[in-house]
């Protein structure tokens, strides 16, 4: 087997102290990062829209590598996502079903925290001298009622676990699961509240408009489409300046086509990284199916 592009190896997996390949080759104009910067300051969500292909989940990779934040939170949004499921999760069948095995044997019963799970969102509001980063990807697919649901949470920066709220005080203190891989945090009566506001970054590819009220206390920035000047540089950033050579057929037949097609950033990049490869992309059906179209029936 060939080896595979840059953005499609998992030998090496994502650490909270590795930096993030991505997040290192991310291009953006002087303007738009004043907007990230201002979200930083402000610490509001950043709200990132445009098509298909312009980076907006890519940014909150970028923006975790520069400032030294770790590894991202991805929360990926679709029609069945809640926020009490982005907060945490707690498993009462499996707590009572190891409750009842461990009387069986007379052992301690195991501890309440064993079965308590922090989602994304939660995970994102535990306390920590620097900031977690969180992407909440795609919430335009979200139910209607979600991005209302995610204001108090955003303006509290905190919320509660009933199930750890209810317990008596010699419990008070209890240690629960993370969404980072082999990490614990200990959750004080029931409520987690952030020491510093997670930098949030929501994208919308704009399938409907959100609430006022939501809208108010995020900052927005879209994203444009790549020009041929961009699109040059991105490629640059993730295959080298020799993959600039002999690649003006592929550029002009992705701007031919993406007019019309609305076609994704990557796709441009599969293609240029084909052809360095060796693989001839002049061969029937080969381009068309590397620069299919975004939209429409396959």
């Amino acid at each position: 087997m060939p080896p595979p592009p840059p953005w499609r190896s998992f030998t090496a997996p994502r650490t909270r102290a590795a930096p993030d390949d991505e997040g290192s080759r991310y291009l953006i104009t002087p303007a738009h990062a004043d907007v990230v910067n201002a979200a930083l300051h402000l610490r509001r969500p950043l709200l990132v829209t445009g098509t298909p292909g312009t980076g907006k989940s890519s940014l909150a990779r970028a923006v975790a590598h520069e400032l030294g934040l770790g590894e991202v939170l991805h929360w990926p949004v679709n029609s069945r996502s809640t926020v009490e499921e982005a907060l945490y999760r707690y498993d009462a069948i499996g707590r009572l079903r190891e409750s009842s095995l461990s009387r069986d044997r007379s052992e301690e019963e195991p501890a309440i925290g064993t079965f308590v799970r922090l989602g994304p969102l939660g995970t994102a509001l535990t306390p920590r001298a620097r900031p977690h980063v969180l992407l909440v990807d795609e919430l335009d697919k979200g139910d209607v009622d979600l991005p209302n649901d995610l204001l108090t949470v955003f303006e509290e920066g905190e919320f509660e676990i009933p199930e750890l709220a209810r317990l008596p005080e010699e419990q008070s203190e209890v240690e629960v699961r993370t969404a980072h891989r082999g990490e614990h945090t200990t959750v004080e009566r029931g409520r987690v509240r952030c020491t510093e506001f997670p930098v949030v970054v929501i994208t919308s590819n704009g399938e409907r408009d959100f609430p006022p009220a939501f809208l108010r206390r995020c900052v927005p920035l879209e994203l444009p489409t790549p020009d041929e000047g961009m699109l040059r540089a991105i490629v640059t950033a993730h295959l080298g300046e020799e993959a600039l050579t002999e690649i003006d057929d592929i550029v002009d037949a992705f701007l031919r086509r993406r007019a019309p097609g609305e076609l994704a950033t990557d796709q441009l990049l599969n293609a240029v990284f084909l052809r360095t490869g060796g693989v001839d992309l002049s061969a029937d059906g080969l381009l068309d199916a590397v620069l299919h179209q975004l939209g429409g029936t396959v």
